[in-house]
């Protein structure tokens, strides 16, 4: 038989088997060295997909568009002499930083003035110096209250917050040398702040990503910590031994070892969900301990022979922990074929570590536990608590004589659960999972309360014509384009080649504000001799218009509104944008093909908005595959249509009841909540393959079946109950994550799997009385053993 003679093999080749997990280990032990966090955007949609090939292209025309960290504070003494002066000193520090491209706020501004002797405009800054009276600061008060172009982007409307925005060079922005670049910015702003004892506000894409990133490295620590701290606390409850549990919790150490070795193998970096693996790993490998160290003590017991109880350990737990952790790297790799490349690289790498540490634990525990001294009476008897065997009986006498009041409260509870399930949102937030009170949450919310938001919302324009975009028709477009996002609330005023314009109309015609308007034909001619020669800070303007004259963007800046307002927009207005560009407004007809424009929305909101629900989708569609695949194995292994069944309703009950939890208490369906499903599916399978695999080998003895699914509660009931306890305890630790979806991840799965393991021990043993009391499945009749 296979699983005998691999634990023979095992026993017999000791020193070569370990001398080639140190070896292996050393290697991954390296490549863990050089594992890299990664500060880029998060890859959510395929590199094919339309709207991420729109982005690219947009961003590799006209840059990143999420490259700009904001500054704000809230105080009506801005333009107090000393207060002014700090603030143009912390201007100019920015914009001296290594990494720093541009600073704009109401002490870095310009104005155009024409020079007609020259023929071009002359770019005067309003404030030059440090100034050294107040008449000079109000006058600067003055200037910025003249130029609407400026108006909504350094200051509110009434005056009393500003703005200062820090554009980084494309260069920096997606490596680690931009954490450095903002915490030395974030230590100016607030040592600004300090000093004038104004409260500020950080925000914008870089500044938000470097924090994440900062929490995720934090936290992968923190959780790595967790983990082993509370299993290897379990685990000495349980066996009373601290060399025992030293030496499992380095055998699982081990494959959290190769593991993250596997990530850099691979060439992935520690992202938001990669970060998770090592204390997963943990959580999920000590099960694997807690089964082969229970069983080899449980043998020891009953004959006192130490190879012989460990031979048969690793022979009957092989076989079933083999099958059950399949179930739950099955859990995680279907993640693999959701196109998604973070998904791919979490699925792919964590469904590696569960097999690998599997192997681990099957080569390891045999061995070091050979050369340990044989368990004590007290630590082989630790497991049988009186409170568990208390709970096991009750657990029998349900399942055998109250089979009705379990069905009636299941069904109820499933009906209650499905109503909830059906209040599910599915809607997700540029930083849905931090908690209300966390700064960057506030901080954000301080520049939506004053500024309507700070995340990019582009329309990119391909007139398809060379030269056509500065034509007056274009012009004209573009200005239609922007009136109807006026409409809308959630949107800043915009940025583009019409703002621009009309900057350069204000000067050219002495800098009255009425004149801030969008030239005629014959005006914008005449403003044209003066455009060309603009030199200096004016070519600010180059980011929104390329060499061709034949692209440009209309630049808005939008509230973290969610997933679900920001697709409304998206199907409001793309035909709008279309109709503005395509539709003649005298006949109502489409141009020809020749007079159209490709105009689309794109920018970091939509991409988000896109990712998100490409990334549900998904992982709906590896739950449903994570099921179908589960099934098939338990299908090769009982080789039964009605157990099949049997097995998979208790699977299924447990997820019902979570969804139903979620509805219950408005957890929304985003990508870390929609996890858990495909997680805890595969994980409570374990439990299901266990307890039908014990309740095989009891009717091969020749047992019936009720006496059967008695010795099976309490022989398999020991080690799921404690497995269960140390999953929930496993999974409870990132309750403590600053993620709030972490957080539910942690918390729901551990519900789910506490749930799975009532199921599995009173709900399909019932269903097995109540489908099986008068004939034996023909699956469970063959002399085949699943131990």
């Amino acid at each position: 038989m296979f699983w005998h003679r691999l634990s023979d093999f095992i026993l017999k080749n000791r020193i070569s088997l370990l001398i080639a997990i140190f070896i292996g280990t050393v290697f991954m032990s390296y490549q863990v060295t050089q594992i890299q966090l990664s500060y880029e955007v998060a890859r959510i949609l395929p590199s094919n997909d339309p709207d991420f090939e729109l982005y690219e292209s947009f961003k590799k025309r006209f840059g990143e568009d999420g490259s700009v960290m904001v500054i704000g504070i809230e105080t009506p003494d801005l333009y107090k002499l000393p207060v002014f002066n700090g603030w143009h000193a912390l201007n100019q520090d920015i914009r001296t930083s290594p990494g720093v491209q541009a600073v704009l706020s109401a002490a870095s501004l310009f104005r155009l003035v024409r020079n007609d002797s020259l023929r071009q405009f002359q770019v005067l800054p309003l404030s030059p110096l440090p100034l050294t009276t107040q008449a000079e600061a109000d006058s600067v008060r003055s200037l910025v209250a003249s130029l609407p172009f400026y108006h909504g982007f350094v200051s509110d409307s009434a005056g009393q917050s500003h703005l200062m925005a820090v554009t980084f060079d494309q260069k920096k922005l997606n490596t680690k040398d931009r954490i450095g670049i903002v915490l030395e910015i974030e230590k100016k702003v607030r040592a600004f702040g300090d000093r004038f004892k104004i409260p500020v506000h950080m925000s914008g894409m870089p500044y938000i990503r470097t924090k994440f990133t900062g929490k995720v490295s934090n936290e992968m620590v923190l959780f790595m910590g967790l983990a082993f701290g509370v299993t290897a606390l379990i685990l000495l409850f349980f066996f009373r031994s601290i060399v025992a549990v030293l030496a499992a919790i380095s055998i699982v150490g081990v494959g959290v070892v190769w593991s993250l070795g596997f990530l850099v193998l691979f060439g992935y970096k520690i992202t938001l969900l990669t970060g998770l693996l090592p204390p997963l790993i943990i959580v999920i490998g000590i099960p694997n301990t807690i089964f082969l160290i229970n069983k080899y003590f449980e043998e020891f017991s009953q004959h006192g022979d130490k190879v012989r109880a460990l031979n048969t350990a690793t022979e009957r737990i092989g076989e079933m922990t083999f099958f059950a952790n399949v179930t739950t790297a099955i859990g995680f790799f279907v993640f693999y074929f959701a196109s998604s490349p973070m998904l791919a690289q979490f699925g792919l790498v964590a469904a590696l570590g569960v097999v690998v540490t599997y192997v681990i634990c099957l080569i390891l525990i045999p061995i070091v536990f050979g050369y340990l001294p044989e368990p004590s009476s007290k630590q082989r008897g630790q497991m049988e608590s009186p409170w568990v065997a208390s709970f096991l009986n009750w657990v029998n006498r349900t399942v055998h004589h109250r089979r009705r009041v379990v069905y009636a409260f299941i069904g109820m509870l499933v009906v209650v659960s499905l109503i909830g399930a059906m209040q599910i949102k599915a809607v997700g937030y540029v930083v849905d999972d931090l908690p209300k009170n966390d700064p960057i949450y506030t901080d954000l919310k301080f520049f939506e309360k004053n500024f309507r938001g700070v995340l990019p919302f582009e329309v990119s324009i391909d007139s398809r014509q060379p030269g056509r975009i500065l034509t007056p028709q274009t012009l004209t477009k573009m200005r239609l384009l922007q009136r109807e996002f006026e409409k809308y609330p959630e949107f800043t005023r915009p940025l583009s080649v019409v703002e621009a314009a009309k900057f350069l109309y204000q000067g050219y015609r002495g800098g009255d504000p009425k004149y801030y308007v969008l030239p005629g034909a014959l005006e914008m001619s005449k403003l044209a001799a003066y455009a060309p020669q603009m030199k200096g800070q004016g070519n600010v303007f180059k980011g929104f218009l390329d060499s061709t004259r034949r692209y440009t963007r209309v630049s808005f800046q939008m509230a973290d509104v969610g997933t679900v307002r920001i697709r409304e927009l998206l199907t409001t207005l793309q035909p709008k944008v279309d109709s503005i560009f395509n539709i003649d407004r005298e006949t109502g007809q489409r141009v020809s093909n020749g007079d159209m424009y490709d105009v689309q929305i794109t920018g970091s909101s939509a991409i988000f908005t896109k990712g998100n629900e490409y990334l549900v989708d998904n992982l709906k569609e590896s739950v449903y595959l994570a099921v179908i695949l589960i099934t098939a194995l338990l299908a090769l292994l009982l080789r039964d249509v009605r157990t099949i069944l049997i097995c998979s309703l208790p699977r299924i009950v447990p997820l019902i009841i979570t969804a139903g939890i979620m509805g219950y208490f408005g957890i929304r369906l985003k990508p870390s909540t929609i996890l858990i499903f495909s997680v805890a599916f595969g994980i409570a399978s374990d439990g299901t393959i266990y307890f039908v695999a014990r309740y095989r080998e009891e009717l091969r003895r020749g047992l019936g079946i009720s006496a059967a699914i008695t010795n099976t509660i309490h022989q398999a009931g020991i080690s799921m109950i404690y497995t269960a306890f140390i999953l929930f305890a496993g999974f409870a630790i990132f309750a403590f994550s600053t993620f709030q979806g972490t957080v539910a991840l942690g918390v729901l799965v551990s519900i789910t799997l506490l749930m799975g393991m009532a199921a599995n021990l009173i709900l399909l043993p019932a269903f097995l009385l109540s489908l099986d009391k008068r004939t034996r499945p023909k699956a469970f009749a063959n002399n085949e053993s699943a131990v």
